[in-house]
């Protein structure tokens, strides 16, 4: 039986009794009626600027799927990245296709998705409302924001969504989904706001606070949008906590804010940039209330200080509890984070502490995190000028001063692989973001030098490439197809 109906019934015992002389009538209360939302003109709006994203893989290199399968507890629950669904991989070639979601964000072709719909592929395609089916190329990705830029190129202007703003956003609030669960393009799903700067406490992403939502999103749903009742994107659908795989009310999405923050840095210099603080901290625990006769167990607990770094340099020590960072609370650890990632390297910022239970401001200079070595970078922008050896199977753009300082490298040292084109590279494990910095026994330091280096590679030879990556160098043997 139904609420209204025993309502219903419980107003009908009252009316009898009192007209049995029993108990005083009384008027129903009138019935409150609140509208619920039309999304019919959000969906007809955005739709043409979502895009299904399919990313290809040869059967040499994988996508990296977080979360992965439930172990031996059935019960534990697992956060989980969906990528698409991938298809069986047939005997001859082992090939196999993930799908995923992504959207529009400029006239000119500039797509936004999570770089785990695309890490590693072989080929990128997107396939736009109107079924033109277009590659894409990976401009640039971030794997600790989970962002990746793509790019088509299609004459005229494309449909585009609208940006909107993140930070606006409170628990309730009504949001929309737009993607492609399961491969069924253009599905819409629609909830609330459950929840705003979540922190996962995953090791790869301790630098975004999440969007908690209630939209169902599946496989496939990864890299799409999340749109606010104004027809703004407010985030990127991303993550399911789940302990069968499968959608089960609780749903995360990257705040817009910070995806378009990456989107700003791979476009001007090919890739992201985070403030560090030079601090390893710890939750306020009980003791720690007790001890140092705390309030509540609000803030975070410096355990260590790197040396040489901001942090040291402007007096913070272990034993320190950080309050405030640039004027913003830190309730818990995981705030601090998200906070520092999105500053600025060299920028001043204060800093509250707790200190033998007085409150201190320190201005500490924020300094630059290491970058991530799985990031594809486009080493400047999307069109910087490239060439590439055909034979090898690779091509490759300059290198910049930025990229060299953050790898460790000389002046004029080294080439990026900017594009993996062939099967002989494909084969010796090389990828988008590996920097060349020998050819046989010829140092490169530029395109030019590259493209002299490996002018004479013959079919059936094998060149000896001293390549990096992140902060390790080895030897790659890279054999040509065909000859003898």
């Amino acid at each position: 039986m139904s609420r209204p109906t025993l309502r219903l019934l419980a107003c009908s015992v009252l009316m009898g009794l009192a007209a049995a002389g029993g108990v005083q009538a009384q008027a129903a209360p009138a019935a409150v009626t609140t509208a619920l939302p039309d999304f019919t003109g959000i969906v007809q709006q955005n739709a043409p600027a979502v895009v299904h994203v399919e990313a290809k893989y040869n059967g040499r290199s994988q996508p990296r799927i977080a979360g992965g399968a439930p172990g031996d507890n059935d019960q534990a629950e697992i956060l989980r990245r969906f990528f698409g669904m991938p298809m069986m991989p047939s005997p001859e070639d082992q090939k196999h296709t993930s799908l995923g979601s992504g959207f529009i964000i400029s006239s000119d072709g500039y797509i936004l998705t999570n770089n785990h719909v695309v890490d590693h592929a072989d080929e990128v395609t997107v396939r736009l409302q109107d079924r033109r089916t277009l590659t894409a190329k990976v401009v640039g990705t971030d794997p600790q924001y989970d962002i990746a830029l793509l790019k088509v190129n299609v004459p005229g202007k494309l449909p585009t969504v609208h940006i909107g703003d993140s930070q606006s956003l409170k628990p309730g609030q009504w949001v929309l989904a737009i993607g492609s669960p399961f491969g069924f393009d253009y599905t819409v799903t629609q909830g609330i706001v459950s929840a705003i700067g979540r922190n996962l406490g995953s090791g790869d992403q301790p630098y975004t606070s999440f969007i908690q939502t209630d939209v169902p999103i599946n496989r496939g749903n990864s890299g799409g949008p999340l749109f606010n009742l104004q027809g703004q994107v407010v985030g990127i659908n991303s993550q399911i906590y789940s302990n069968t795989g499968g959608y089960q009310g609780v749903a995360f999405s990257i705040p817009i804010d910070v995806a378009m923050n990456a989107v700003d840095q791979l476009k001007t210099k090919g890739f992201v940039t985070r403030g560090q603080l030079g601090v390893m901290v710890q939750g306020i625990s009980d003791d720690m209330v007790k001890v140092y006769k705390l309030e509540r167990g609000a803030g975070a607990a410096v355990t260590q200080v790197s040396p040489d770094s901001g942090a040291e340099k402007a007096g913070i020590e272990p034993g320190d509890i950080i309050l405030k960072y640039n004027g913003q609370e830190i309730d818990q650890p995981g705030d601090l984070p998200p906070l520092v990632g999105l500053t600025k390297p060299g920028t001043k910022v204060p800093v509250e502490i707790l200190r033998d239970g007085r409150h201190k401001t320190l201005e500490v200079t924020v300094g630059s995190a290491p970058r991530d070595p799985d990031a594809v970078s486009s080493s400047g922008s999307a069109s910087a000028d490239v060439t590439g050896a055909k034979a090898l199977g690779l091509t490759v753009g300059a290198l910049g001063a930025d990229d060299r300082k953050q790898m460790g490298l000389r002046p004029g040292e080294g080439v990026q692989v900017t594009d993996i084109s062939g099967e002989a590279a494909a084969q010796a494990g090389l990828r988008p973001g590996d920097v060349i910095l020998r050819v046989d026994q010829t140092a490169i330091g530029s395109i030019q030098g590259f493209k002299a280096a490996t002018k004479d590679v013959k079919a059936g030879s094998t060149v000896l490439l001293l390549v990096r990556r992140g902060d390790q160098s080895s030897f790659v043997g890279v054999t040509v197809p065909g000859g003898k």
